[in-house]
C-alpha cells in the first residue's frame, strides 16, 4: 500500500496461528502516524512470524533469549530527517498466549502490537513508569479506534 507522501507499507505473513488483515493493518499503521504528525516518504515493512523466528530475531539484535511480542526497528539512515524506513516483526504465538491472558482476541493483540511498533518508530519509549504510562495511554487511544 502506497499513501500520498509516498510512504510504502508492506505486511509479510510468514505465521498460520491467527488470520491477518492486511488492510486492517495498514489502516492503523496510517492511523497512527497522521495523528502523531509523521508524514514522511520511506518503506515500513510489518512481518507477523511465530515463536521461533521471534526468539532468533530478539538474540541476534538485541540479545535476549526469548520470545517476545514486537520487535521495531527504524533502520533509517541517521543524518536522513525526510524519510521513514522501518522493520516491525510481530509474534503471533505471543499474541495467542496474550490473549487468553489478558482477555482480548489474537487479532487485538496483534493490533496492539503494530500501534506499539509504530509508537516506538515516531519516538516514544516504554523504559521509564512514565513513559511505559504514556505509551499504554497512546496504544489504548489507537487499539480501540475503529479502522
Amino acid at each position: 500500500m502506497k499513501i500520498s507522501n509516498g510512504l510504502k507499507i508492506i505486511i509479510k505473513n510468514y505465521q498460520k496461528k491467527i488470520p491477518v488483515n492486511p488492510k486492517r493493518i495498514k489502516k492503523a499503521i496510517l492511523n497512527v502516524l497522521s495523528c502523531e504528525r509523521v508524514n514522511k516518504p520511506g518503506e515500513i515493512s510489518v512481518c507477523f512470524v511465530d515463536d521461533t523466528e521471534i526468539i532468533r530475531l530478539n538474540k541476534r539484535y538485541c540479545k535476549k533469549c526469548s520470545a517476545t511480542d514486537v520487535l521495531s526497528f527504524d533502520i533509517t539512515d541517521p543524518l536522513d530527517k525526510k524519510h521513514l524506513f522501518a522493520d516491525i516483526a510481530i509474534s503471533s504465538d505471543t499474541a495467542w498466549r496474550n490473549s487468553g491472558i489478558f482477555k482480548t482476541t489474537p487479532g487485538y493483540e496483534l493490533r496492539l502490537y503494530v500501534i506499539h511498533g509504530i509508537l516506538h518508530l515516531v519516538g516514544y519509549d516504554d523504559q521509564s513508569p512514565t513513559q511505559r504510562k504514556l505509551m499504554r495511554r497512546k496504544e489504548k487511544k489507537y487499539v480501540d479506534r475503529k479502522n
